[in-house]
């Protein structure tokens, strides 16, 4: 009965930003750890980032530096800024969520890369 959405994607220039969102439908300090996932045609589903419900916080090295993890438990809402975006960039972002070994996924949401 977990519910995942996220929002924000977009078509944006190389070296802009953009902000996802991942509404849950359940307080998310419920859950062990939330992820944000990507997955750009043709490749297999990455791991993005993390923040455990004890707040720690870890990314991607292909990230690191340009990602932001964040999370807004009173709006049960996470957060991904996106920063100096690159063309590898591109791909669906899923919003994930665990919780004693159950997987919650959301529906994704695209972001484009443009020159």
């Amino acid at each position: 009965q977990v519910q995942l959405r996220e929002s924000g994607g977009d078509l944006v220039q190389a070296g802009g930003s953009l902000r996802l969102s991942c509404a849950a439908s359940e307080s998310i300090s419920s859950f062990e750890s939330m992820d944000w996932y990507r997955e750009a045609a043709g490749l297999r589903r990455e791991w993005v980032a993390s923040i455990s419900r004890g707040g720690v916080i870890d990314y991607a090295d292909s990230v690191r530096g340009r990602f932001t993890i964040s999370r807004d438990n009173a709006k049960n809402t996470l957060y991904l800024q996106i920063n100096n975006l690159k063309f590898e960039d591109m791909a669906v972002y899923y919003c994930h969520a665990s919780r004693d070994y159950t997987n919650y996924w959301g529906r994704g949401t695209q972001v484009t890369v443009s020159s």
